[in-house]
């Protein structure tokens, strides 16, 4: 089968309709004798959801995998193994010493190496899309100090190229797509499964949490202080932040009151955040000032989930630990702004080392491609300085960490049986700069094969368009 017409036969797939039963009249007798106040409250039901996914699993064999070496996404690593996908999940892993099932559709892994689908926390794709034009520069509501109203599905090209480069280049099976930095509260993530779709709620994982992207820093009291208005400062930044929390609690008590009230899309997504469902991600560079934003989160009875670029999060390891929030970071990205300025290579393991939750992330459509060998380096520089970083502790700073802390481990980043069927076959050791993907599987769809040139994704918008070597 062609790949477009591949595409466009998971597409065909029925939907399922959504229905609603009628209240019996013994529940209207109930509801009834209620008191006015107890029955306004009921009513008071959570918002529907307004763009619900629509994701569909491409068309998948049950297929077996060996012999290879896999890395499990929690830290194992098992040498001649093999992995078992029916059903689009992953039926089974096992070692030399187990008995693999009988399947009829059997890739050699000799010499390969198998890992989760690598998950990139910190995207923009489809946001600043390939190439980044004014026209399709949408990441960043740069108009308000706090724009949580925003959804960064609303700005989601799905044909971005850079989603298949990502695929065939990364083996990148999810990702989060956040607003940019310019806000202190820059609005909603979406995080997406990475399959061709011509619609974002088609791409969207589903189950997935919301998150709500922040900022601190120089980003907001620059982008404000510029305009003449506040944040211009620091202090201006966490005011505007406390504030805004305030009035989000008393939202949130409005809300749960029983009694009328006017509903602010804005509000909704804060009273989300203290409602404990919408996850917090924090742009953040500098230690000390993730220390106050932790504080400001014990203030407010928020959680933040993970801290993004955290390049100073080696100085308070013990601290981000205690609060439970992951560190997003580059290898070596450092100096390109003052706040950036205090960082080292050794940052990761240095977190890892401390005990608390590491993820190394992308933040450029390039980067995303070769995620695993910046796992390799931030694991090398750890083990110079003398911190044995294990093979399989840096494949889950790509897989099960970023999975934790988007609220997807239950379903996908690691090779635990009942997950998706979400991996990755690599042509080498995924840590090595050799190394790229030779066949990439989402939920149990072989999604993309370096042998096969109709399992090559390439987006449509692309189709047509002059090649190296074309007259242009």
């Amino acid at each position: 089968m062609a790949l477009r017409e591949f595409r466009w036969a998971a597409f065909a797939l029925p939907l399922g309709l959504m229905a609603c039963a009628a209240s019996g009249g013994e529940e209207l007798k109930s509801a009834a004798s209620k008191p006015v106040a107890a029955q306004k409250a009921a009513e008071k039901k959570p918002a529907p959801i307004a763009f619900p996914s629509t994701y569909t699993a491409y068309p998948s064999v049950e297929t077996l995998i060996m012999p290879a070496t896999i890395f499990d996404g929690e830290g194992g690593k098992i040498e001649n193994g093999w992995v078992h996908m029916v059903g689009g999940k992953i039926k089974a892993v096992g070692g030399p010493t187990t008995a693999p099932p009988d399947v009829a559709n059997v890739v050699d892994g000799t010499g390969k190496f198998v890992t989760p689908g690598i998950i990139d926390i910190h995207s923009h794709l489809g946001d600043y899309p390939t190439p980044s034009v004014d026209a399709h520069s949408d990441g960043n509501e740069a108009t308000s100090p706090t724009t949580p109203e925003v959804w960064a599905e609303h700005s989601v090209w799905p044909q971005d190229p850079g989603f298949s480069r990502a695929l065939a280049n990364g083996g990148i099976t999810s990702l989060q797509i956040l607003p940019g930095s310019a806000n202190l509260m820059g609005g909603r993530s979406v995080t997406l499964k990475n399959v061709y779709s011509r619609t974002v709620q088609g791409m969207k994982f589903p189950g997935a949490p919301y998150g709500l992207k922040m900022a601190c820093g120089e980003n907001p009291k620059r982008v404000y202080g510029s305009k003449g208005r506040m944040p211009s400062t620091r202090m201006g930044n966490f005011a505007v932040n406390r504030q805004t929390w305030i009035k989000a609690q008393e939202y949130k008590k409005k809300r749960d009151s029983g009694k009328d009230y006017t509903r602010d899309i804005g509000m909704e997504t804060l009273a989300g955040v203290l409602d404990g469902d919408i996850l917090v991600h924090n742009h953040c560079y500098r230690a000390d000032e993730m220390a106050l934003v932790m504080d400001m989160a014990k203030e407010f009875g928020y959680k933040i989930t993970a801290f993004h670029h955290a390049v100073e999060s080696y100085k308070i390891g013990d601290l981000l630990k205690a609060h439970g929030a992951c560190s997003a970071v580059w290898a070596d990205w450092w100096g390109f702004k003052m706040e950036a300025y205090d960082a080292i290579p050794e940052n990761a393991a240095l977190i890892e080392n401390a005990g608390a939750c590491t993820i190394i992330h992308s933040d450029d459509e390039n980067q995303i491609q070769r995620l695993n060998q910046e796992a390799a380096k931030a694991m090398a520089d750890g083990r110079r300085m003398g911190i044995d970083i294990s093979e399989g502790t840096a494949i889950k700073w790509i897989t099960l960490n970023p999975a934790k802390a988007m609220g997807i481990d239950k379903m996908t980043g690691s090779l635990a049986p009942g997950k998706m069927a979400d991996l990755v076959l690599w042509n080498g050791n995924p840590l090595s700069v050799y190394s790229r993907p030779d066949k990439v599987w989402i939920d149990g769809a072989l999604m993309f094969d370096a042998a096969n040139p109709a399992r090559r994704p390439v987006s449509d918008f692309e189709l047509g368009q002059p090649g190296e070597g074309d007259v242009k």
